[in-house]
């Protein structure tokens, strides 16, 4: 292992990493790593380190790290700061010198302005006598994900971070102490690798997914972004009315499809996660769960935010699933769970604190997938579908390459950097988990966390919407098992 660094003294020993599959096999000294995980965010994992595992031979096969000395000075918060990956058309020299500004920001202006003082090579405390301190580690590098930053703030300051950071930047909340790692159980897995060898046609699945109504999603994303006039929604940003009277307006809509559904709040001034059940015709403790997030982010200083794509493609993607489901009748044999995050654009707040929900309660969550941004068609390109090349479980993403050769064979299947949407905060608690994405490869919208994500635009694909949305529901399918009216035995 290489360290970019030479480490002096600090409270704290901060080690990050290249991305891993699998953190416990490139641990040779028992606990180093595994009892003192912060996270994965975008292609690095972060652990708290001890000075007895810095040894040479403590971590096998590492071959680049930077390790960062942290002093904690009183009770801050450490967030990670990660570039989304981007497609290159979208590094405007706008965007750029928009980057180059935040940086001098934290690295300089920031600094002067709060009379910060030095803690180390390259750490700073901004802080003045107004303003809440800010202590402060930048690393500017380039890996697939783009560059990325650690900083330390006041815990008030957390959920506001977003809104000063470049639009295509987005905030993660390290947790407050390291936890154990826990990896997703090699039954989960083999679980999964079952469904797998079990995947066929099937034309009760295909006529299920071909119900999904194109011309009631686009309703439903107009009402969503208020291009129909009728929502009186400008923005559903975490902290805006608009993303109450959605998520209000999702719960009703839920409901009249037959799930059972709930607000569920997570922290102050969020607007809450809807969660809807359907549960088994069986006695069984298993549970599907498919999801997006509902809540939108726009452009800085602007008060519009109508997230079209961002998030309100996969939002309704779960609409139409749940009418399909209300439609045809069936019943499902596993319990059903769609869920409509709030907070993402700020953390993964509100997936966060669900999935932390769900293992304290040990429920048994056999397969998770998550819908974001599956809207945006690139010109010349043909429609596709992204799965996580960085966090999830790999066999769920295959399981869902699988059903789109079968049910939506439309769609080219790849790989993408973009990360990481709420499905890590389910990977995180170990649970078998994925995302779908509109792209094999970087975000291409122009209109990311910008506020013109509406839908009458060029290369909105409502279409791709329905085929991706067809691919989530056959995987549901097949995961779930069902039972359509009148017959006992159907699956």
């Amino acid at each position: 292992m290489v360290f970019s660094q030479t480490a002096g003294w600090a409270s704290a020993l901060l080690l990050i990493t290249p991305y891993t599959p699998n953190i416990a096999i490139v641990e040779t000294a028992p606990g180093c790593s595994t009892d003192n995980f912060y996270g994965t965010y975008g292609g690095r994992s972060i652990f708290h380190i001890s000075p007895l595992c810095l040894k040479s031979d403590s971590f096998d096969g590492v071959e680049e790290a930077s390790l960062l000395p942290y002093v904690d000075y009183g009770n801050r918060q450490l967030v990670w700061l990660q570039e989304s990956a981007i497609d290159s058309a979208l590094v405007t020299p706008e965007y750029e010198a928009e980057v180059q500004d935040f940086f001098r920001w934290l690295e300089e202006d920031g600094y002067s302005m709060g009379g910060g003082q030095q803690l180390s090579g390259y750490q700073q405390i901004l802080s003045s006598a107004d303003e809440p301190g800010v202590d402060l580690h930048l690393v500017k590098i380039q890996p697939a994900g783009g560059s990325y930053a650690l900083i330390g703030v006041e815990p008030s300051l957390v959920p506001n971070i977003e809104a000063l950071l470049p639009r295509y930047w987005k905030p993660y909340t390290l947790p407050k102490q390291p936890t154990s790692y826990l990896p997703v159980p090699k039954p989960a897995i083999e679980h999964v690798k079952n469904l797998l060898e079990t995947v066929r046609f099937d034309p009760d699945v295909s006529s299920l997914v071909n119900s999904i109504s194109l011309s009631q999603m686009r309703d439903d994303i107009r009402w969503l972004t208020g291009e129909d006039g009728k929502s009186g929604i400008v923005s559903r940003h975490s902290f805006a009315e608009g993303s109450r009277v959605a998520a209000n307006w999702l719960k009703e809509r839920f409901e009249e499809m037959g799930a059972t559904c709930e607000l569920k709040t997570f922290m102050m001034g969020f607007a809450p996660n809807v969660a809807c059940k359907y549960s088994a015709s069986v006695d069984t403790t298993s549970t599907v769960l498919i999801s997006g997030h509902y809540d939108s982010r726009g452009s800085f200083g602007s008060q519009r935010a109508p997230g079209g794509n961002d998030d309100g493609s996969g939002t309704v993607a779960l609409l139409g699933i749940a009418r399909a489901i209300a439609h045809s009748g069936l019943t499902f044999r596993s319990n059903v769970e769609l869920v409509a995050f709030a907070g993402e654009e700020q953390g993964l707040y509100g997936s966060k604190a669900y999935a932390r929900e769900m293992r304290q309660k040990d429920a048994n969550i056999t397969v998770m997938i998550q819908a974001d941004m599956l809207a945006y068609h690139a010109p010349g390109e043909p429609p596709q579908l992204g799965l996580p090349m960085y966090i999830g479980t790999p066999e769920v993403a295959q399981l869902v390459s699988n059903m789109s050769a079968i049910y939506s064979p439309e769609l080219t299947v790849g790989y993408t950097a973009a990360c990481c949407s709420d499905h890590q905060s389910f990977h995180e608690q170990g649970y078998a988990s994925t995302q779908v994405f509109e792209r094999a490869g970087p975000i291409a919208d122009p209109m990311y966390h910008n506020s013109g994500d509406l839908s009458e635009r060029p290369g909105y694909d409502l279409g791709q919407i329905r085929s991706i949305a067809k691919v989530q529901f056959a995987t549901l399918l097949h995961a779930a098992g069902f039972d359509l009216p009148g017959d006992e035995d159907v699956n």
